[in-house]
Parts: structure tokens; sequence; C-alpha cells
């Protein structure tokens, strides 16, 4: 495990180390991937956490339940692997697959300016959630916004009139009392 080599703004967050498993080594990953088990796709992990960065590379994994058992090549101590709990896993975006029109990737959504269809702007969203349903986005007040209400909004076609990412703005169907 080294040293970074991508810029940390190019580096996505797409899972975190959250425990050990077993003897060997392995550790237990939340992956915020979807399918869950999309995060075994990408083999060189940047491990992030508190300031402290490391290199890592997958050797395997596998889903047990909600969550994946992963082996690291070099870590095959527990007490080892027990001291990277807590770390993210990220890598560079430009490794992310390209989607199709009208997809987009949370990270990108992240900080978009949401303004209703009356032009009212309701503040930026701030990350979002998955709940089961639908995913939800969690929008913050800003600067001009049209008050101090964080609110939570559907991330579904009902929703969502149009994404500009150049613009920074999202333009949704939303009553601004909701």
């Amino acid at each position: 495990m080294n040293a970074t080599p991508a810029s940390a703004d190019d580096l996505i967050v797409i899972g975190k180390i959250f425990s050990i498993h077993g003897v060997r080594g392995e550790v237990k990953v939340y992956s915020f991937t979807d399918p869950i088990g999309n995060l075994l796709d990408y083999t060189n992990w940047t491990l992030r956490r508190e300031g402290s960065v490391k290199q890592a590379e997958l050797v395997s994994g596998r889903l047990q339940g909600k969550f994946l058992v992963t082996k690291l090549k070099g870590l095959d101590d527990r007490e080892e692997a027990r001291l990277l709990s807590g770390y993210e896993i990220c890598v560079p975006r430009n490794l992310f697959p390209d989607l199709t029109d009208g997809e987009y990737y949370w990270y990108q959504l992240v900080g978009l300016k949401v303004i209703d269809q009356l032009g009212q702007l309701l503040g930026k969203i701030d990350h979002l959630l998955e709940t089961g349903s639908n995913d939800v986005m969690v929008v913050k007040p800003c600067a001009g916004s049209l008050d101090d209400r964080e609110r939570l909004l559907p991330y579904t076609e009902q929703c969502v009139l149009a994404v500009d990412l150049g613009a920074g703005e999202m333009k949704v169907e939303w009553d601004a009392d909701f």
C-alpha cells in the first residue's frame, strides 16, 4: 500500500471498509455501487481516512448479505486488517462507465441548485439517500434560496424536470410549501 497517484478532486467514494472478517486479513466493505457487487469491478483502490491515504489492490471479493468480504494484496493479518476499518474506498471518476442521456451519477448531482417550476431557488443538493422505493435528494438552503428549510425531494421522473450540469441547475416540479 503506497501513497495515492490520483488527484483528490478526481476520486469518488464507492465504498467503505467497516470491519474485519476471519483471521486471514479479509475486510468487510459497505458498497455504495448499484448493484453492490459492482465495487468488485475496480481492482485498484485509494483508501482515505482523516487525511491518511493508501493505495490497495483488490485480490478477490464476494457478496455476503448486504455487504462484501474482500481480500487485499499483501494484507494477510487480522490485526493489520483491523487498522483499515473506517477507510473510504475511492477510485478515479474516469474509470466509471459512460451513462446514457438522462442518467447521472450521484456525485454529478451533488451541489446542483434546485429550482422549482415557478423559478424559485429551493436550495442545493447536499446528498442523496437510497430509500428502497426511490432515491431522495436532500436539498439544503443556500445563498439566495427561497427560505431556510431543508427539503427531501424524490429523485423521480415526476419530480425532476431537467438537469443542466453545465449551468449547475436542476428544475423540479415541487410545491415550495411542501
